[in-house]
Protein backbone atom coordinates (compact mmCIF):
# COMPACT_ATOMS: atom_id res chain seq x y z
CA UNK A 1 0.00 0.00 0.00
CA UNK A 2 1.34 3.49 -1.08
CA UNK A 3 -0.11 5.45 1.64
CA UNK A 4 0.90 5.59 5.45
CA UNK A 5 -0.16 6.34 8.72
CA UNK A 6 0.67 10.28 8.93
CA UNK A 7 0.05 11.08 5.38
CA UNK A 8 -1.78 14.17 3.66
CA UNK A 9 -4.56 12.83 1.30
CA UNK A 10 -6.64 14.16 -0.81
CA UNK A 11 -9.87 12.02 -1.48
CA UNK A 12 -10.73 11.62 -5.09
CA UNK A 13 -14.21 9.89 -5.22
CA UNK A 14 -17.66 9.59 -2.90
CA UNK A 15 -19.66 11.83 -1.02
CA UNK A 16 -16.45 13.64 0.37
CA UNK A 17 -14.62 14.22 -3.02
CA UNK A 18 -12.23 16.94 -2.32
CA UNK A 19 -12.07 16.62 0.92
CA UNK A 20 -8.34 16.63 3.06
CA UNK A 21 -7.49 15.07 5.65
CA UNK A 22 -4.30 13.26 7.51
CA UNK A 23 -4.44 9.28 7.54
CA UNK A 24 -5.23 8.02 11.05
CA UNK A 25 -4.92 4.52 10.71
CA UNK A 26 -4.06 1.77 7.20
CA UNK A 27 -5.25 -1.57 7.36
CA UNK A 28 -2.93 -3.15 4.89
CA UNK A 29 -5.01 -6.21 4.92
CA UNK A 30 -8.68 -4.80 3.62
CA UNK A 31 -6.53 -2.25 1.61
CA UNK A 32 -8.58 0.52 3.72
CA UNK A 33 -7.99 3.89 5.28
CA UNK A 34 -9.69 6.22 7.90
CA UNK A 35 -8.96 9.65 6.99
CA UNK A 36 -9.19 12.57 9.99
CA UNK A 37 -12.89 14.65 9.28
CA UNK A 38 -13.90 12.84 5.86
CA UNK A 39 -16.30 10.01 5.87
CA UNK A 40 -18.14 10.80 8.91
CA UNK A 41 -20.83 8.75 9.95
CA UNK A 42 -23.62 8.10 12.99
CA UNK A 43 -22.72 5.18 15.22
CA UNK A 44 -25.29 4.15 17.99
CA UNK A 45 -23.62 3.62 21.34
CA UNK A 46 -25.19 1.39 23.76
CA UNK A 47 -25.67 2.64 27.89
CA UNK A 48 -22.33 0.71 29.81
CA UNK A 49 -22.38 0.82 33.40
CA UNK A 50 -22.72 4.17 34.47
CA UNK A 51 -22.47 5.78 30.77
CA UNK A 52 -25.44 7.03 29.30
CA UNK A 53 -26.37 5.78 25.75
CA UNK A 54 -25.56 8.31 22.98
CA UNK A 55 -25.03 8.78 19.12
CA UNK A 56 -21.44 9.46 18.38
CA UNK A 57 -19.99 11.09 15.11
CA UNK A 58 -17.08 8.60 14.06
CA UNK A 59 -14.62 8.48 10.92
CA UNK A 60 -15.32 5.82 9.15
CA UNK A 61 -12.78 3.38 7.15
CA UNK A 62 -12.57 4.65 2.92
CA UNK A 63 -11.06 2.26 0.19
CA UNK A 64 -7.21 3.18 -0.28
CA UNK A 65 -8.49 3.30 -4.11
CA UNK A 66 -10.39 6.56 -3.12
CA UNK A 67 -7.57 8.59 -1.92
CA UNK A 68 -4.62 9.83 -3.40
CA UNK A 69 -1.93 11.30 -1.33
CA UNK A 70 -1.44 15.19 -1.16
CA UNK A 71 1.72 16.97 -2.86
CA UNK A 72 2.07 20.07 -1.12
CA UNK A 73 4.57 21.30 -3.76
CA UNK A 74 2.03 20.87 -6.90
CA UNK A 75 -0.61 22.12 -4.29
CA UNK A 76 -2.85 18.24 -5.42
CA UNK A 77 -2.95 15.08 -5.21
CA UNK A 78 -0.63 12.90 -7.01
CA UNK A 79 0.57 9.11 -8.18
CA UNK A 80 3.52 8.12 -6.26
CA UNK A 81 6.32 5.95 -7.39
CA UNK A 82 9.76 4.91 -5.65
CA UNK A 83 13.49 5.28 -6.27
CA UNK A 84 16.34 3.75 -4.48
CA UNK A 85 18.05 5.91 -2.37
CA UNK A 86 20.93 4.88 -0.07
CA UNK A 87 19.26 1.25 0.29
CA UNK A 88 16.12 2.84 0.84
CA UNK A 89 12.87 2.43 -1.09
CA UNK A 90 11.61 6.26 -0.93
CA UNK A 91 8.21 7.32 -2.28
CA UNK A 92 8.28 10.06 -4.99
CA UNK A 93 5.32 12.25 -6.14
CA UNK A 94 5.18 11.43 -10.13
CA UNK A 95 4.15 15.47 -10.38
CA UNK A 96 6.93 17.34 -9.00
CA UNK A 97 9.40 14.44 -7.58
CA UNK A 98 8.96 15.84 -3.75
CA UNK A 99 10.05 12.63 -1.86
CA UNK A 100 8.29 11.55 0.80
CA UNK A 101 9.23 9.42 4.16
Amino acid sequence: MKIKQGDKVVVIAGKDKGKEGKVLKTFASSSKVIVEGVNIVKKHIKPNGGEEGRIAEVEAPLHVSNVMLYDDKAKKGTRVGYEIEDGKKIRVSKKSDKKFN
